[in-house]
């Protein structure tokens, strides 16, 4: 039944300016709802979107939250470098970053960096 919805991610933030202009000036995002005061949505490829609302719950989750494609990798993360976002480096069972890159057994990779609110985002090829 879901499977032919649209599907959009959420995101808590405990200050929404910040997170705002974090999104701006890191990311390069701005918001379709530009007004609003408790939420801003943001749109991106394909359909696809991601919602953050204010909440002083935000930055609590030790997980990924939200994953953005890449096409070109190290591209990309060159340019968030070039923006000031830091990428996390991690050494799990089952998962190793050098450099703030994870290569998967399946040639994919994928990196790791932290918004203004403590959220944990990712960027990977797939």
């Amino acid at each position: 039944m879901l499977k032919d919805l649209n599907v959009a991610g959420v995101l808590p933030a405990s200050d929404l300016a910040r997170a705002r202009d974090f999104y701006r000036d890191k990311l390069g995002l701005e918001p379709d709802n530009p007004e609003a005061a408790d939420n801003l949505m943001y749109k991106c490829a394909n359909g696809t979107a991601f919602l953050l609302y204010e909440t002083p719950n935000a930055g609590t989750a030790k997980n990924t939250q939200l994953g953005f494609q890449s096409t070109d990798l190290d591209q990309d993360m060159a340019d968030l470098r070039a923006r000031g976002v830091v990428f996390e480096e991690y050494d799990f069972p089952g998962l190793k970053t050098e450099n703030g890159v994870a290569t998967f057994p399946t040639g994919d990779r994928g990196a790791w960096f932290l918004d203004s609110e403590g959220n944990i985002l990712s960027i990977a090829t797939m």
